[in-house]
């Protein structure tokens, strides 16, 4: 997979994770850095991943991609 960069103005730091809008159901979803870019989506770095919100009335929904841990 190619390395690709925040969606955020001015940031220069590689993605992490991939933030998708449902706007029927007033959601973002934001969850592990997905396989190729997509239309309408945004690829976040760690930093902005972690400070999202969402506008007034809608809800942030975070999938956590679990590592196998022996």
């Amino acid at each position: 997979m190619d390395e690709r960069l925040c969606s955020k103005v001015a940031c220069v730091r590689d993605a992490v994770s991939t933030l998708t809008y449902v706007y029927a159901d007033s959601m973002a979803v934001l969850g592990p850095l997905s396989a190729r870019q997509e239309p309408h989506t945004y690829d976040l770095c760690a930093v902005h991943s972690e400070s999202l919100s969402a506008p007034r009335g809608w809800q942030v929904l975070r999938h956590v991609a679990l590592e196998n841990e022996l």
